[in-house]
């Protein structure tokens, strides 16, 4: 019986691992106050509740997390779309933060986008 459910398990197509992952199409920042402001365009084929981008990050070369955009709900119908984060502090003399997408069943994607800030 083993034999037959692996066998069973290992013919089903693994939809999450090929599922498209969120893919950062823009950034545009912006110096704003005593910080910047990103705004980002994702693309991602959400599927509803069960299956969205979730959110992006914004990050240091060394991974430091310098602010969160935490998307609340599926854009199933708007597609690619652009969220702003603002007030995102980046330490005195950095030149180049770096946006990372999230999706909610694949989570934190590894790859990332350079954005200069000169």
């Amino acid at each position: 019986m083993r034999r037959f459910v692996f066998a069973l398990i290992a013919s089903l197509p693994a939809t999450s691992a090929l599922a498209d992952p969120p893919q950062i199409q823009a950034v545009q920042a912006t110096r704003s106050g005593s910080g910047y402001t990103l705004s980002v365009t994702l693309a991602h084929p959400d599927t509803g509740w069960d299956h969205y981008a979730d959110g992006w990050r914004v990050e240091r070369e060394d991974g430091t997390v310098l602010g969160t955009r935490v998307l609340a709900h599926p854009h199933v119908e708007e597609q690619p779309f652009t969220r702003a984060l603002g007030n995102v502090a980046v330490p005195e003399g950095t030149t180049v933060v770096f946006v990372r997408a999230r999706c909610l069943v694949d989570g934190w994607r590894d790859d990332r986008v350079a954005v200069d800030l000169r």
